[in-house]
């Protein structure tokens, strides 16, 4: 496979390896970007993946709590400039309380719940299809969680790009507290029991290929190989030590790390029973298209408007 300038510029934006590095990983990996991404990550450390968390696709993250029942949801659109139009931050903001006074099963249930707005109506679903056609930018409700009943519920919204929803039993304080840390921290799970096993699995691999690295490394320097037994203890000792940064109640809480989240629970006589974290465009790959043609683009649909 062409091994392309601007997938060399993406895999580099995502890692902040070097331009030749980032050519040389993708041709080993055939120009598999997520494999790319793992090559550098092995030779280049965690330096690598510095970057991972940066997003590309648009859209805001729009919450809504009322008692016992809430909704968190993901809207997005095609560039940064709708995401501050009045119209699409309304839309967003009436479908995460649709979500959590209705408690859909799906993106289309919630699209066949009554709304109204801008003259677009009787349903979310032809508001939205209404608001393309006057936007001239497509959008989509991409990801939702309602809530209901369980717990507690605190939520944070970091701007409109992060939101978190934290069900709780205790200090709300302390809730709130954890949403916050959710959203700076952003742990995959709650205890390192918790972990998805694929991602235990890709650590393993990364942290095995790591240690065949480095075993190379001695050998052509004329040094002995370290033997199977430190390497697997390299990599269980890697392996244990993602799943301490990656589980909430493992992380020092972000006011005091002193103490992990855990403890800080703990103190406060408080329960967190679960967590919702929504990044926007979080892995979503993005189009990347040339900016000339897409601003003639964009004046040519403004003439035919």
């Amino acid at each position: 496979m062409a091994i392309t300038a601007s997938m060399v510029a993406e895999l580099r934006a995502k890692t902040d390896a070097p331009m030749m590095e980032c050519k040389k990983a993708l041709t080993e990996a055939d120009g598999d970007m997520a494999k790319a991404e793992e090559l550098l990550r092995v030779k280049l450390g965690t330096k690598a993946g510095k970057a991972a968390s940066r997003v590309t696709a648009e859209g805001v993250v729009a919450g809504f709590i009322e008692g016992a029942n809430g909704g968190l949801i993901e809207v997005n659109c095609e560039t940064d400039f709708v995401t501050k139009n009045d119209s699409f931050l309304a839309l967003a903001n009436a479908a995460a309380e649709l979500v959590a006074k209705h408690q859909p099963a799906d993106v289309a249930a919630l699209g066949a719940l009554p709304y109204s707005q801008d003259g677009f109506g009787p349903t979310l679903e032809d508001v939205r299809k209404g608001l393309i056609g006057k936007i001239g930018e497509n959008m989509s409700f991409r990801r939702f969680k309602a809530y209901s009943g369980a717990a507690k519920l605190a939520s944070y919204l970091h701007g409109t790009r992060i939101g978190v929803v934290v069900e709780f039993e205790g200090d709300e304080g302390a809730a709130k507290d954890v949403a916050m840390h959710v959203a700076a921290m952003k742990p995959v799970s709650l205890t390192s029991n918790d972990v998805p096993a694929e991602f235990i699995e890709r650590e393993r691999s990364v942290a095995t290929a790591k240690a065949d690295e480095a075993n190379k490394e001695l050998l052509a320097a004329g040094k002995p190989a370290q033997s199977a037994e430190i390497v697997a203890k390299r990599i269980d000792g890697a392996v244990q030590k993602y799943l301490k940064e990656v589980s909430l109640f493992n992380q020092p809480f972000v006011k005091n790390d002193k103490q992990t989240v855990e403890a800080m629970l703990k103190a406060t006589g408080t329960t967190v029973k679960g967590f919702t974290l929504y990044v926007v465009g979080e892995g979503i790959e993005k189009k990347v298209d040339d900016f000339a043609a897409e601003v003639a683009a964009q004046v040519a649909a403004a003439k035919g408007a």
